[in-house]
């Protein structure tokens, strides 16, 4: 694996309008082999329970959690402020590194905890997955306690996890020791950390740390079950700022819950018809404001993006206002236009004066003020619209891509394929976007050619080459193919840092700005 960089590849301090710079920081966990781009390939033979399926930070980055297809949450602590910490920065290695400011977050595991199991629903007769849908962070009861919300697709759970410190046995000078326990992403991380030495142009400085013995001293309690109440599998879940509840969002209700009581719920929106063949969109994803805990935004599959309020009435069923891009539509209107514009993700940012939402093709920043266009559109993946005829036939045109912002809202990122992601830059004079890789280089050259690759994908060549491997790429005449097995659906950025984290399969990648 190339690890290589010069230091002529780090600008200057950036200006406003100038892009971030990005640099790898930490991998948690091994790719596994490429499949070519098909779902039939060797990848799609591997088991894969361990593969990521949702990430969060909590309120202030100190922890992060992680959701698996197996049904496990895996919890990771921040390490680089802990001085007595297995994984803190050695001083002399600081002095020898001289990073230009602080060290970026550093992660190291701390425990994990089946949260779901398979069930099998007797009156459907369909076999509900433990595949861990959304992972949300709740208040902290204490400073030794966390508490949090995971959901499959039918049920919810509300989790609490206490630290256990344990006083070292009299005559010991040694610390308690942590058990090694076996990992989803792998039995043993390994844990790659580079750093940059300032004036030297030899390849990055390499550190390969086992991650491992530090996961006991954890105990997990589910303190709540919230279930039955839907009959389509849950897309998304959301804690209202008030601390007290939170909504569940399947295809066609959403519902509102109080974190106590388990026993009801109450149905704010109900977009189920009277006859289902009169169906003609469903909900796909819902938010509730930062700090207005009567503020409900919510997407469809039409490409709606609607905002309620809680206030005016028991049921929501007419919107405060609906926000529809009328101007950005393609003609002639196709079979295939009304699901890409399907809204797959939103986030508040800017304090909640903006909605950040994610389609297939193309990213839109949206001022509440304003429902007959966005401020903005980022275009992500526009050299697939003449492929959406195999797209569709393969599958790959349902892929929900999530997308996250900075805490200020002056950027944002989104996931793509051939195991790639972009970010952008609300300051930019134009829509500019980095395209990096989840790898240890993320601005490195695929100079090799995929080898056996479907037919469908032979003529995926995309004009998105990369000069050099340590800038960012920008449009260029060179084309490499599109790898569309290996894609970033999950990513989230720091809530206090320049901080993205990606999960890549069962692996998760993390990146700070220089």
């Amino acid at each position: 694996m190339s690890w290589a960089s010069s230091s002529s590849s780090y600008p200057e301090p950036r200006h406003p309008h100038q892009l971030l710079q990005w640099k790898f920081s930490q991998a948690l966990g091994e790719l596994p082999p490429e499949s070519g781009g098909h779902r039939n390939g060797p990848a799609a033979l591997q088991d894969d329970e361990d593969e990521i399926t949702a990430i969060e930070f909590d309120g202030g980055g100190e922890y992060l959690a992680a959701g698996d297809n197996a049904g496990r949450v895996i919890i990771f602590r921040r390490t680089d402020g802990d001085d007595a910490g297995l994984h803190a920065w050695p001083r002399a290695e600081l002095e020898r590194a001289d990073f230009a400011g602080a060290p970026p977050p550093r992660y190291g595991y701390a425990t994990e905890f089946q949260s779901h199991q398979p069930e099998f629903d007797v009156l459907n007769s369909l076999e509900i997955s433990e595949k861990i849908k959304k992972i949300r962070w709740c208040a902290r009861p204490n400073n030794r306690s966390l508490c949090m919300l995971a959901t499959n697709d039918r049920t919810v759970k509300l989790w609490k996890v206490t630290e256990e410190r344990k006083a070292p046995k009299k005559g010991s000078s040694e610390p308690p020791r942590r058990s090694t326990a076996a990992l989803p992403l792998k039995e043993l991380y390994a844990e790659r950390v580079t750093t940059k030495r300032r004036g030297s142009s030899a390849d990055f400085a390499e550190r390969i740390e086992k991650v491992g013995d530090v996961g006991d001293g954890y105990s997990a309690k589910c303190r709540r079950v919230f279930d039955r109440a839907h009959e389509f599998n849950i897309n998304s879940i959301s804690n209202n700022c008030d601390g007290e509840t939170f909504v569940s969002a399947d295809d066609l209700r959403i519902n509102l819950w109080h974190l106590e009581v388990t026993s009801q719920c109450f149905n704010i929106v109900d977009m189920k018809p009277k006859d289902m063949e009169d169906l003609v969109e469903v909900i796909t994803t819902a938010e509730f404001h930062p700090s207005s805990c009567s503020l409900l935004a919510y997407g469809s599959s039409r490409g709606l993006l609607r905002l309620v309020d809680l206030r005016r009435s028991a049921l929501c069923d007419k919107s405060v206002r609906t926000f529809q891009d009328r101007g950005s539509r393609p003609q002639p209107h196709t079979f295939f236009t009304e699901i890409i514009s399907c809204i797959t993700d939103l986030k508040f940012i800017d304090e909640g004066r903006y909605l950040l939402t994610r389609d297939y093709m193309n990213l839109k920043l949206w001022d509440l003020r304003v429902e007959t266009s966005p401020v903005a559109t980022y275009k992500v993946q526009e050299s697939l619209r003449p492929k959406l005829a195999e797209l569709y036939t393969e599958d790959y045109i349902f892929d929900r891509f999530s997308c996250c912002a900075s805490k200020d809202g002056s950027s944002f990122a989104t996931g793509s394929y051939s195991n790639t992601f972009k970010v952008f830059s609300r300051t930019a004079a134009q829509t500019t976007d980095t395209t990096l890789e989840a790898s240890a280089n993320p601005y490195r050259v695929q100079s090799h050619a995929l080898t056996k690759i479907p037919s469908l994908l032979s003529s995926f060549s995309l004009g998105v080459g990369r000069k050099g491997q340590d800038g960012p790429r920008s449009d260029s005449k060179e084309e490499i193919p599109c790898n569309m097995a290996s894609r970033i659906t999950h990513l989230i950025w720091h809530p206090m840092d320049n901080f993205i984290v990606c999960a890549a399969n069962s692996s998760l990648y993390m990146y700070h700005t220089t």
